[in-house]
């Protein structure tokens, strides 16, 4: 299958980012979680070429259009004129956006843990960080290998993701490195995977999707380990410096599941769609089920403060507080 390759980015981008790498020369294990996270990551590499079986079939034309029927309900939607034709293409769009930016995520993902292999003084860190580097190589890998072959269409990145990701890369501190990537953005896209296992029925999209949940929870083993009493004793403003990130990246994760790209590609009125997207109930309730792993790992960490409690209540994913903290 030929990508249209009308939507996407050609060039790349570039994030100045300045931090110091740290070379320690005390090689003691002295972290047995990590040690365990480390040997079960070299267990645990599998292989996009041979792992998955690519000769599996996928019609995009034919994608389960469950996920936008809802949208048909009401009937001042902006889609409910849409035909059975119509609707399979807003799937179609809709799959191929998704996927597109957990390709996106996954290039950030990777940048990020390379950068954490420089600036973490702690060896065992480290070397499971090396290990993460891989993972998330072949997590573009296989992304961008279904996008190709698979659904024929790439999207660009959403700019809430993009602005996320340039910032935590750029950020010269190496906690904020762990907080950006292993508890927000992996604690969301972790359930994001879990919803799609759980709900697809291609076949090959389900198959690769175990084989990166897999990866993705061990890596927010590693940043719960990592960041673990961290915040407890840190000065009040430097905390406070990591209470507004986690809020500002909790409200730009949210805002990133509204699709506008996939309106404008469509000739649709983004801002219509977009507002009916924001209060439509149905997906009110999936945007706050993607915080179902990002609100208790922030917990886990020490940083649901009163300041972080009273936003997350506003963005109304507190709810899920009482679950307990997962990887």
């Amino acid at each position: 299958m030929k990508v249209s390759k009308d939507y996407v980015a050609s060039a790349c981008e570039a994030v100045d980012v300045s931090f110091p790498a740290l070379l320690n020369w005390d090689y003691e294990h002295d972290d047995p979680r990590l040690t365990r996270l480390y040997e079960k990551a070299k267990r645990s590499q599998w292989n996009v070429t041979t792992d998955i079986d690519w000769s599996v079939d996928v019609d995009p034309s034919r994608v389960d259009q469950t996920a936008v029927a809802t949208l048909l309900d009401d009937p001042l939607s902006p889609f409910a004129g849409f035909d059975h034709a119509a609707l399979g293409e807003l799937a179609w769009e809709q799959q191929a956006w998704t996927i597109s930016q957990f390709l996106h995520g996954e290039q950030g993902a990777l940048l990020a843990s390379a950068k954490i292999v420089d600036c973490v003084p702690d060896n065992d860190a480290k070397l499971y960080a090396a290990t993460q580097v891989m993972d998330e190589a072949r997590h573009v890998e296989v992304y961008d290998r279904y996008l190709n072959e698979k659904v024929g269409r790439v999207y660009p990145i959403n700019r809430s993701l993009e602005s996320l990701v340039t910032n935590l890369l750029s950020d010269s501190r190496w906690d904020m490195t762990y907080l950006g990537m292993q508890i927000m953005i992996e604690s969301l896209a972790l359930a994001a995977f879990g919803f799609i296992y759980q709900t697809t029925d291609e076949p090959l999209l389900r198959d690769l999707t175990f084989h990166v949940m897999s990866d993705e929870a061990s890596h927010v083993a590693f940043g719960i380990a990592s960041l673990d009493s961290l915040y407890t004793d840190m000065p009040e403003s430097e905390r406070r410096d990591r209470e507004e990130f986690v809020c500002e990246a909790a409200a730009l994760m949210r805002d990133r599941f509204l699709m506008r790209e996939v309106f404008e590609k469509m000739d649709l009125p983004a801002d219509e769609c977009e507002e009916f997207m924001r209060r439509h109930p149905a997906q009110q309730e999936f945007r706050a089920l993607l915080f179902s792993k990002v609100v208790p790992n922030v917990k886990r960490i020490g940083l649901l403060t009163p300041f972080v409690r009273r936003s997350f209540e506003q963005l109304g994913i507190l709810q899920y507080e009482a679950l307990p903290a997962s990887a």
